[in-house]
C-alpha cells in the first residue's frame, strides 16, 4: 500500500481558563494536548487512533481537518500540507466529528443540496449521490423532516452523509459511534467497510476496543497526548487483547497508575 497520510512532529498546546484549572484540579497554565505526534496511514486502510478521553485524539483529528493549526510540525495528506495548503487538503477530506451541530430548521434535503453546492458539484451528480445515499441510511423518508424533529440516530446519518458529499478519498471520523444505539451504529460501521472496500482512507478515533478490533488495519495508542505504539494490530497487541495491551502500556506511562 501506498502512503497517503504523513504525521510529523504535531504538537499542540492550549491555555486553560480559570474555570477550566478548577474543574481540572490543577495551578497550571497551560496543557499540552498533542506532543510531538509522528504516524503515517495507508491508502486504502482504516486507521485507528486508540486512547482515553483527554488523550489528544480529538485535537489531532483537528489539525489533520485544518480546523485547528499545529504548534509545531506538519501533515501532509495526499501530498498536501496541513500548515501551507490548508485548501487543498478540505478539498480531499470529509471530516465527521459528534460535535457538528445541524441548524434545526432546516431538512436533511436541504443540507445536503446547500453543502454540495459549497463544492461547486453538478446538480446531477448532487441528485445520484443524494438518492444513493439516503437510501442507504433511510434517510429518504425523512428528507423534508427539519433536523430538529429527527433522533439522535438520524441527525448521526445526516451528519455523516453530509461529510461525504463530495465523495473524498481521504475520510476522519472522530468516535464515529459515540452516542450511537446498536442499530445505528451497526449501520455505520458496516458503512466504514464499505467505504475502505471503494479504496477510501479513513482515519477514527475511539476509545472502544472492540471498534478497533473490527474495523481497524492498523492502529495507534496514543496516551498524554504521545504516540505509545503504532502498527498493525497484532504487532501492538503482541500476543495479548487489545484491551489487555493497552492498560499495559498505559501502567508504563503512567507509571503503574490506573
Amino acid at each position: 500500500m501506498s502512503e497517503i497520510l504523513r504525521a510529523e512532529g504535531l504538537s499542540k498546546t492550549f491555555k486553560l481558563t480559570r474555570k477550566q484549572q478548577q474543574i481540572e484540579r490543577t495551578s497550571r497554565k497551560k496543557i499540552v494536548a498533542v506532543d510531538d505526534l509522528s504516524f503515517t496511514a495507508n491508502r486504502g486502510e482504516i486507521f485507528g487512533l486508540l486512547g482515553p478521553n483527554g488523550a489528544g485524539k480529538t485535537t489531532t483529528l483537528r489539525m489533520l481537518a485544518t480546523l485547528i493549526a499545529p504548534d509545531k510540525g506538519n501533515a501532509f495528506i495526499d501530498g498536501c500540507s496541513i500548515v501551507s495548503q490548508p485548501e487543498q487538503v478540505r478539498a480531499k477530506i470529509g471530516f465527521l466529528t459528534s460535535e457538528l451541530k445541524l441548524e434545526d430548521f432546516f431538512t436533511p434535503n436541504y443540507l445536503f443540496d446547500f453543502f454540495s453546492q459549497l463544492y461547486g458539484i453538478a446538480p446531477e451528480v448532487i441528485a445520484q449521490r443524494k438518492a444513493k445515499l439516503f437510501e442507504r441510511f433511510g434517510i429518504d423518508r425523512f428528507a423534508e423532516v427539519k433536523v430538529a424533529n429527527l433522533s439522535t440516530g438520524m441527525k448521526q446519518k445526516v451528519s455523516l452523509v453530509i461529510s461525504l458529499v463530495h465523495d473524498p478519498e481521504f475520510v476522519i471520523f472522530d468516535e464515529p459511534t459515540n452516542g450511537l444505539d446498536v442499530l445505528t451504529a451497526r449501520t455505520v460501521t458496516d458503512y466504514l467497510q464499505e467505504l475502505r472496500e471503494q479504496g477510501k482512507t479513513i482515519i477514527l478515533s475511539t476509545h472502544i476496543f472492540s471498534l478497533v478490533e473490527k474495523l481497524c488495519d492498523r492502529v495507534g495508542v496514543i496516551i498524554d497526548g504521545r504516540m505509545t505504539a503504532c502498527g498493525p494490530l497484532d504487532e501492538v497487541c503482541n500476543g495479548l487483547s487489545l484491551e489487555d495491551r493497552f492498560f499495559e502500556m498505559y501502567k508504563e506511562v503512567k507509571g503503574g497508575e490506573e
